[in-house]
């Protein structure tokens, strides 16, 4: 399969147009307060994450497999030392060359977005939660590693928070999700509170649906509160950017019980007041380390 039929413009692999569609995401991924030296490594990380998620996404299903393969030679490459095909991922070289991170988080995104080909639909939670460990998890432990602070506490810690973000992007997709034909939400969990597959296609949630959401954003919750200790001991700059994933799952929770439950009416989103002060919330926790980051 030729590069070029990646579906994502050559345009969007542009630091400016990268950073500009970063900033309409639900939680920091390269704050303009940060140092370009590390906002330009998190931007190369969002620019390969996106890539993956429009191709599992975006390019006719037919082609997605091998569209995914050619990621994964062009990942193959950048470990190996040679040159990638792909721009994304001439850029990601550079953060993989001077931040030492491994290809395990990368090829994780890319096992996720290659499940969500077969599977469309998670019987139990810890089945989601499996999921979330190659969908999200990984995405912490890149952040970590860019920053110089991935020792083994702080990746479990980091996982508790990326997956709890995770949980909540599908609460707030619930029905974006049902209209392309996938539902994250557990399958034991909508049959408990009796609600039908017809549910997920209202105009707004009713209110055995919004008892789910409740669920498993409630969880969501107390999963931030366990791995918000993550930002303990980090160096100011990555405390700076971790905080902004912790303070950003509390503000869309909050989203989400501001909006009753109903994920399907509009998506609930934090605001900006919200964000901002769930963000200082977390940084005042502890002083930072005088670490690296």
């Amino acid at each position: 399969m030729a590069a070029q039929a990646v579906p994502l413009r050559e345009h969007e692999h542009d630091p400016r147009t990268l950073e500009a569609a970063a900033a309409k995401e639900n939680f920091p991924v390269a704050s303009r307060l940060l140092p370009s030296r590390y906002r330009g490594h998190l931007l190369a990380v969002y620019g390969f994450a996106r890539m993956v998620d429009d191709i599992g996404d975006e390019a006719p299903p037919g082609e997605r497999p091998a569209l995914l393969d050619e990621v994964e030679r062009d990942l193959d490459r950048v470990y190996a030392g040679g040159r990638a095909r792909l721009p994304v991922m001439r850029r990601l070289a550079e953060t993989v060359r001077d931040r030492g991170v491994p290809d395990g988080p990368f090829r994780a995104l890319v096992q996720a977005n290659r499940q969500d080909q077969e599977v469309a639909r998670y019987g139990t939670f810890d089945e989601l939660m499996a999921y979330c460990a190659l969908s999200a998890d990984p995405v912490g432990h890149i952040v970590l590693y860019v920053f110089g602070a991935a020792t083994p506490a702080r990746l479990a810690l980091s996982d508790r928070v990326c997956s709890a973000l995770q949980i909540l992007e599908h609460c707030q997709d619930a029905g974006e999700d049902h209209a392309r034909g996938r539902v994250y939400l557990p399958a034991d969990d909508l049959r408990r509170f009796g609600c039908e597959d017809g549910d997920l296609a209202a105009r707004s949630a009713p209110t055995r649906l919004r008892g789910v959401i409740a669920l498993e954003a409630g969880r969501a919750r107390r999963m931030i509160a366990e791995g918000e200790p993550v930002v303990d001991g980090l160096g100011p700059w990555a405390r700076l950017a971790v905080s902004g994933f912790v303070g950003g799952g509390r503000a869309t929770y909050a989203a989400i019980v501001r909006d009753a439950y109903d994920v399907l009416g509009a998506r609930p989103r934090p605001r900006p007041a919200r964000l901002l002060t769930e963000w200082l919330r977390v940084l005042a926790r502890t002083s930072p380390a005088n670490a690296r980051g």
